[in-house]
């Protein structure tokens, strides 16, 4: 592999609490190891227009704790085609950019993996998603501060479904894995709590909100993914409703609050442990992988694996919800 002197390092996709502490990681890494950082804004499209900042030291300070990502993030359809890829890799070649770190998800290593296969630019990818579905990671950089953002909106929710012994509807985001909802589920006390990753059978929910009128509870929560096949809360809660008059049935959709916010402790540390590893992948020789921690270690995944391939839900998470309802 050639000799790396600049690493370029930008973000892409869904935003997610903690990308800014990658980057500051990777920015300061480089530097730690006499390298140049490139911070490439609004991801591929970035590439494409051109749009590079030097990254150092003091450019990097202060932001560990902001959420969002300072070097944005955007969809691009010109990188979809070869035209744009071309000239994605015609301005890395120009600004002697040598490598790269890609912090997103699903699409983000998907996009990574194409340009080392068509211009062998290194590239390593660092997990940045709030659905911690990602393959080769036990978590993902967002997934902490996005399940607390969520938790404590239920919480809140919570109180008043009490107070007023009402039927809450929340939905989650989660388009095609059920992290978030399962987890704020059992960590709110939900009645119910629907994944993309299981099948919905709405006359079980319906056996199960009879059962909990029964029991005379005071108010009831059901956690919707959003990608649940019921088509989310608004469309669940229309066909439960005619059934259940006698539920003051509300829904919540929390949508991008998810997103936003300063990231935990455990976001900020583990985008800092990711953003240096990634650092020291491609100084040790290492490209089209991503780096991830597994059982507390970190660990190098070939980056199709990444975005080939899901991860699955742990079932006994499902047997643990439905032991405490």
């Amino acid at each position: 592999m050639k000799t790396i002197n600049k690493i370029g390092v930008f973000t892409s996709g869904g935003d997610s609490p903690g990308m800014n502490a990658a980057v500051r990681a990777v920015t300061r890494a480089a530097v730690n190891n006499d390298l140049k950082a490139v911070g490439i804004r609004f991801g591929y499209q970035g590439m494409i227009d051109g749009d590079f900042v030097d990254l150092g030291r003091t450019s990097v300070s202060n932001i560990i704790q902001r959420g969002g990502t300072i070097l944005k993030s955007a969809r691009s359809e010109e990188f979809r085609t070869p035209e744009g890829r071309k000239k994605a890799a015609t301005n890395l070649a120009q600004n002697g950019i040598d490598a790269l770190v890609a912090i997103g998800g699903d699409g983000t290593f998907k996009g990574a993996s194409i340009l080392f296969d068509e211009f062998q630019i290194p590239v390593i990818g660092v997990p940045g998603t709030i659905d911690n579905d990602l393959s080769g990671t036990d978590e993902t950089i967002g997934y902490d501060t996005a399940l607390n953002t969520a938790l404590e909106a239920i919480d809140k929710i919570r109180d008043t479904a009490d107070a007023h012994e009402r039927l809450f509807l929340v939905e989650v985001m989660g388009r095609d894995a059920g992290f978030i909802a399962l987890e704020t589920g059992i960590a709110c006390g939900a009645e119910l709590s629907l994944l993309p990753e299981t099948l919905t059978d709405i006359e079980s929910i319906k056996d199960d909100l009879r059962d909990i009128l029964k029991s005379h509870k005071r108010s009831t929560l059901i956690i919707v993914a959003e990608g649940d096949e019921t088509g989310g809360a608004i469309n669940l809660s229309e066909d439960l409703q005619s059934e259940f008059t006698k539920y003051d049935m509300r829904v919540c959709v929390l949508g991008h609050i998810q997103r936003g916010g300063s990231p935990t402790a455990r976001d900020r540390v583990l985008a800092s442990r990711l953003g240096v590893a990634a650092v020291q992948a491609l100084l040790d020789g290492h490209v089209n992988v991503m780096v991830g921690v597994v059982n507390n270690n970190v660990k190098l995944t070939p980056l199709k694996s990444g975005f080939g391939k899901k991860k699955s839900i742990q079932l006994e998470m499902l047997d643990l919800l439905k032991q405490l309802t």
